[in-house]
């Protein structure tokens, strides 16, 4: 199965030759992909190099003559390193644009943590107005792609990765699935993590909603599936920094009695290259110590003999 990076190029390449408004900023990474459309379209798919803070003045100043620009880099040199780029060239400006990222936490272990970004999303959540997709599927990301280029001149951040599902949801761009129903609490699992969250509560009485889209956050399917219940217990299950989306559930529950627990990317920085299944196990996020956490948190427990 292609990844979703393998499927970002030729969906980028129909979209260029439908949307005269489209253009695709580089900064030399993913550019050999792009060289067919170079030729096609060369005043709309622009390298700047290695030049990361340019990369994103470049595509607001793409936005600023009217186009709708594509940012495509490795997450760390997206959204870290030129994020003053971001709040002020797209944020203070007011200009709308499309950040698609790869490399996500950890998909490439051996390139250390410069090219890790666990803390993207919960960066980006610093800054108004900005959706966030996260899809899980190859297939997910081509339609977020197009939901993310044909979203007006909103700001849009597309996360991309390696790790993926084995099949793609019917996702919409905006809520989130209904993907098993129980009563003894919800499970949110985001984008790729969905499959070994579906594992880890296989015969568990738990409610699995799967996330693609997470800001906005869909607090109204959120509370739909918590139901008129006096109590609700909720577990996120993030592929990025543990605990991101944690204020967003508590605000979509603020007037129901509820508890949290944020699952996802530790904060302790793993040193050794590993392999991207060992970094999955390391921060917890396998099925099998997901369901001992998850269960943990929403079984109940034995009370001690008096």
């Amino acid at each position: 199965m292609d990844t979703m990076r393998d499927r970002f190029a030729p969906v980028m390449a129909r979209l260029l030759d439908e949307d005269p408004r489209v253009a695709v900023v580089l900064a030399e990474i993913g550019k050999d992909a792009f060289k067919e459309v170079m030729r096609t379209h060369p005043d709309r798919v622009i390298n700047v190099g290695i030049r990361e803070q340019l990369l994103v003045g470049a595509g607001a100043g793409l936005a600023l003559a009217g186009l709708r620009p594509v940012v495509h880099t490795f997450a760390s040199f997206l959204v870290e390193r030129p994020f003053e780029q971001i709040k002020l060239d797209f944020g203070h400006q007011d200009m709308g644009g499309v950040l698609v990222s790869a490399g996500a936490s950890f998909d490439w272990p051996e390139g250390g943590f410069t090219h890790m970004a666990p803390g993207d999303v919960a960066l980006l959540d610093t800054l108004d107005g900005w959706t966030v997709h996260v899809p899980g599927h190859p297939d997910e990301a081509e339609t977020l792609l197009r939901h993310a280029v044909a979203a007006g001149d909103d700001t849009v951040y597309v996360r991309l990765s390696t790790q993926a599902n084995a099949a793609p949801m019917p996702v919409d761009g905006a809520r989130f699935l209904t993907v098993r129903e129980g009563r003894g609490g919800v499970v949110v699992a985001v984008g790729p993590v969905l499959d070994q969250v579906l594992a880890a509560t296989e015969g568990m009485d738990v409610t699995v909603l799967y996330a693609t889209t997470v800001r906005p956050f869909d607090a109204e399917g959120l509370r739909r599936a918590v139901g008129g219940g006096v109590a609700a217990d909720v577990v996120l299950v993030e592929p990025y920094l543990a605990g991101t989306s944690t204020a967003a559930a508590n605000d979509a529950l603020v007037d129901v009695p509820h508890r949290v627990l944020g699952l996802g990317v530790g904060r302790a920085e793993l040193r050794r290259y590993g392999r991207v299944d060992e970094h999955v196990r390391a921060h917890g996020l396998d099925a099998g110590s997901l369901r001992g956490r998850i269960g943990g948190f929403l079984l109940p427990q034995p009370r001690p003999l008096p």
